[in-house]
């Protein structure tokens, strides 16, 4: 066919196939449509029974897979590695030539480039902090519960050991709508492994739930010798609940808390006294604890050194922390620290005016030391997860090269090496 000359047009009964098969086409389609839409659908497997397997069976008898050697002897090392190639050697490599590598590995500094991401960061919402809170809260009122019955303070000693069990409440909700679903709960307590801080934690909340609560059942029916004797056991469980949350973001490889292992315990144990004693000293003005009253004064004093030794083992750790403090400096963790430091000391302000402004300013002081934890366990999480993000920061830490301490005893092994 020449240029320029006409294109032959199809038959008029091709054109006609083409528009029945086109026509029975959108009727098809709507008739799928239409059962789309229909009330009750038709959900009949086409093989098999629905959500069950559909019928299988080899093809040959005892047939092997194909391209492989039985037992995949042929997929057990790389081909990299077979003799002839240049990456085998006859002779055995030396194994200090090996940990000199991994030493080189470990150490010095990182590439110019960290190429990302380095590590996935945490997942956590806002569920696990609140949680930490209230979990604190339990373990600081069991503290003063024990501190009132060895004090002789008997009606003080049963309040705090109510306000344990009603701060407890929240927790196990927290703890399972952060875990999705309410079984993972339960199958965390399918195994005890002591070095695991989570599954530990899962059984000491447990524990101090059921110590907590036959404890008070002691006290409502007027058995208090047992009611000191569970308080006093449930005060040791709450020395861990207070203290394992902070042991448990230690344990991960996030930069910021893995270099804070030795001050996050402390630090947790810190605001969980001060968030008891807050929380059980309101509830006593509350039912009537008078002015002057030696367990309103004492409560005061150790709320004010609590936060005193929180916000002193902060600053010894953000210095210590070099590099990676920057995680705390900027970014959403760093506002809400930032907001937990000036609650903390328009807290001790507060305290220490009480003389001029009148008892009020007492109870201004135990609220903006409970909104200061609750901001210091947000800021602990949110940081953590810009930690994670933070790549150069990562690799430092496999280095051993992130904190202050650590680049001065690089510094100083250097020098003597030298």
């Amino acid at each position: 066919m020449t240029e320029g000359e006409d294109r032959p047009h199809p038959e008029p009964e091709v054109r006609a196939g083409h528009a029945a098969a086109a026509d029975e086409a959108k009727a098809q389609e709507a008739a799928r449509a239409d059962r789309a839409r229909a009330p009750r659908r038709d959900m009949t497997a086409a093989l098999g029974v629905p959500g069950g397997p559909a019928s299988w069976r080899r093809a040959v008898p005892g047939a092997q897979v194909a391209l492989a050697a039985r037992d995949w002897a042929d997929a057990r090392w790389s081909s990299i590695f077979r003799r002839g190639t240049a990456y085998a050697v006859d002779e055995a490599v030396d194994p200090e030539l090996i940990a000199a590598a991994n030493r080189r590995g470990r150490g010095g500094e990182p590439p110019e480039l960290v190429q990302g991401p380095m590590m996935k960061a945490p997942v956590w919402t806002w569920e696990v902090p609140l949680y930490f809170w209230f979990g604190g809260m339990a373990a600081g009122a069991s503290f003063v519960s024990l501190a009132c019955d060895v004090a002789g303070d008997e009606r003080s000693a049963r309040i705090a050991r109510r306000v344990a069990l009603g701060a407890l409440v929240p927790s196990p909700p927290l703890l399972i709508m952060d875990l999705g679903r309410p079984e993972r709960f339960y199958n965390m307590l399918r195994i005890f492994k002591p070095r695991s801080p989570m599954s530990m934690g899962s059984w000491c909340l447990t524990l101090f739930g059921g110590l907590g609560s036959a404890a008070v059942g002691a006290d409502l029916i007027g058995r208090h010798r047992e009611a000191k004797a569970l308080g006093a056991a449930n005060a040791v469980v709450g020395g861990y609940l207070g203290s394992y949350t902070g042991v448990l973001l230690a344990s991960t490889a996030v930069p910021l808390w893995a270099r804070s292992r030795l001050t996050l315990g402390p630090i947790f144990v810190s605001t969980a006294t001060l968030t008891g004693a807050a929380a059980t000293r309101l509830v006593l003005v509350a039912t009537g604890l008078p002015p002057g009253h030696p367990t309103r004064e004492a409560l005061g004093r150790v709320e004010s050194g609590a936060m005193a030794a929180e916000l002193v083992l902060s600053e010894i750790n953000h210095h210590h922390l070099g590099r990676l403090a920057h995680a705390l400096e900027e970014g959403a963790g760093a506002r809400w620290y930032a907001r937990a430091k000036w609650l903390a000391r328009g807290g001790l302000a507060l305290r220490y005016a009480r003389r001029h402004l009148g008892p009020w300013t007492d109870h201004a002081a135990s609220v903006a030391f409970m909104g200061a934890a609750l901001c210091f366990r947000y800021a602990w999480v949110r940081a953590g997860r810009s930690s994670a993000a933070d790549d150069e920061a990562v690799a430092r830490t496999a280095r051993q090269r992130a904190t202050r301490y650590e680049r001065a005893s690089e510094e100083i092994r250097v020098t003597h090496h030298r």
